[in-house]
């Protein structure tokens, strides 16, 4: 009975030790963003968990293809000598997770580890370590119950495939069904909730411009809580003047929420109709917005470009979900894209009916979820014969097709994190510093910036870098990016992906937090900002600085 319990339960696979330990020991190192060590207990503890899991399997092929094993009691000594040297491996590595941590951490301006990092890491991963472990030899004694069944009708390695092929069955519909579902509907009703909250400090709006007010077509509680902290916040006309020291407008807000109607395309015509009521046609620019999952639309993006404009300005926006973006991106991938093209057609149809020296310049904007949406707004040749006059997407998905493109046939003298585009007459990309006029001075009929950090893993994150490296590793790397980064196959994947859920958590102007002295300059390339002085420009940017 001893004996039985030694090899069934405390028994490891050497392969499998060696493998996950090396595995283990990849994740520790650093990636696009730092982590703390609840995260990186966890990455490493699911780095450890696939390694060994590809060392058993690799060790089940070697028995399958009939080659020479090891008698028991030498296997139980090399899995003894395995364990004490990946011991050592581990230890080693954990002792090391401080500095790599720090080397993100010092380029994020965050302040060093604590002591006790690398013993919290070590004890969490370990825990999980072992849950997964079990998880999986709970899968291993479910599929050899399946095929001892199947062995009655069928031969012994084809019972064996069935019970396998049963096994990821059974397993995948419990965590399918069971797990992903009870989470997505968790997380919806959670958000629909929220999205109906009344923040205390947000009161409806007494001014009949503003959408939410007794005179507009959409009512208060049709906003959102998003929309309403839209409409209700971002500069007067007399906070720019103050800062500008000229005559500025009261800059328009329009916005229809959920609630406003069922379909994007009557919420879009809500839109529109609100926007012609204030007077949206009659400013020198107009904004097409496309908000992020939650309805969101960053004060940080939108706020330079109405100083820039002195007020003159309107933004008009939808919401289509009320999800995060990485929720929305699973559980209703089309929704985004469907609204923005229901958005711009209806503002893109009233727009190109007015007289051409009548008519607003015309703009789209989105950031994250949004920006992916904004691109797909409309194809060039829907509006190649009267184009609209540019666009902004920071922080663009990486999924995002356009993106895509321009970033794969990039000039071969730029890194993937910052492309050129042929002569910079269409499509331009900056960051943190300034890279716009490096493209060159001339621009094309309709300019289009991307906004996009070195660090942010919304953007970069590559499905691919499970078995190869990404582009954006290759020197020269982003001024926000370890040094110390290196490629691993499968690990580099797990450290992304973590990454992507952990992608807002960083100081503003890193990762996926956008911030705002960084949009000033694109918005004044876009939409072609001619009147303010380069000490004005320094001013407007630092103004962002310190209101933080």
């Amino acid at each position: 009975m001893r004996d039985w319990f030694w090899r069934r339960v405390l028994s490891l696979s050497a392969c499998g030790l060696m493998l996950g330990t090396l595995f283990f020991a990849a994740s520790l190192t650093p990636s696009l963003l730092p982590r703390t060590y609840l995260t990186q207990g966890l990455l490493s503890g699911v780095a450890m968990a696939v390694g060994y899991g590809l060392g058993v399997l690799l060790s089940i092929l070697w028995v399958w293809l009939e080659l020479p094993e090891a008698k028991n009691r030498t296997r139980l000594w090399v899995t003894a000598v395995a364990g004490g040297i990946c011991g050592v491996v581990a230890l080693v590595f954990l002792w090391r997770t401080a500095e790599w941590q720090n080397s993100i951490r010092t380029l994020m301006h965050l302040p060093p580890i604590e002591t006790a990092h690398p013993f919290y890491v070590g004890l969490i991963a370990l825990a999980l370590f072992l849950a997964l472990l079990g998880l999986g030899r709970l899968f291993t004694l479910s599929a050899r119950l399946f095929a001892s069944t199947s062995q009655r009708a069928a031969p012994r390695r084809l019972a064996s495939l069935i019970g396998t092929a049963l096994a990821v069955v059974l397993f995948w519909t419990l965590a399918d069904g069971v797990l992903v579902r009870f989470v997505l509907h968790t997380a919806d009703s959670s958000f629909q909730r929220l999205d109906q909250v009344f923040e205390p400090d947000t009161a409806e709006p007494t001014n009949p411009l503003k959408s939410g007010s007794a005179a507009s077509l959409v009512r208060w509680n049709e906003l959102g809580r998003q929309g309403r902290s839209f409409v209700a916040t971002g500069p007067s006309s007399s906070d720019i003047a103050a800062f500008t020291g000229k005559p500025a407008m009261e800059p328009l807000r329009v916005y229809a929420g959920l609630n406003a109607a069922e379909t994007p395309e009557a919420r879009a015509q809500i839109a529109l109709e609100e926007l012609i009521r204030v007077g949206g046609f009659e400013r020198s620019t107009l904004l097409v917005v496309m908000p992020t999952g939650t309805g969101w639309i960053d004060p940080e993006g939108i706020d330079p470009v109405e100083y820039l404009h002195h007020g003159d300005i309107a933004s008009v926006a939808i919401q289509y979900s009320y999800l995060a973006s990485w929720l929305s991106l699973l559980a209703e991938p089309d929704y985004g894209a469907e609204a923005s093209r229901a958005l711009f057609r209806a503002v893109y149809g009233h727009w190109t009916r007015l007289p051409k020296d009548h008519r607003p310049k015309l703009y789209l904007y989105g950031l994250s979820l949004g920006a992916l949406s904004s691109e797909q707004a409309a194809e060039l040749f829907e509006v190649i014969g009267d184009p609209y006059q540019g666009a902004l997407w920071s922080g663009p998905p990486f999924p995002s097709r356009i993106w895509r493109q321009m970033t794969a046939g990039r000039n071969p003298d730029s890194p993937a994190w910052l492309p050129r585009f042929r002569d910079g007459s269409y499509v331009r990309f900056t960051s943190q510093r300034n890279a716009l006029p490096e493209a060159g001075d001339h621009w094309g009929p309709m300019r289009i910036v991307y906004l996009q950090y070195a660090s942010d893993p919304i953007t970069f994150y590559d499905a691919h870098s499970f078995y190869r490296q990404p582009d954006w590793m290759q020197a020269p790397r982003g001024p926000d990016v370890s040094p110390d980064f290196q490629w691993y196959p499968v690990v580099t994947f797990l450290q992304l992906t973590l990454d992507l859920a952990m992608a807002t958590t960083t100081p503003m102007g890193l990762g996926h937090v956008y911030a705002g002295e960084h949009y000033v300059e694109p918005w004044i390339a876009v939409t072609n900002v001619t009147d303010w002085s380069e000490a004005d420009i320094a001013r407007l940017k630092e103004k962002y600085r310190a209101d933080r």
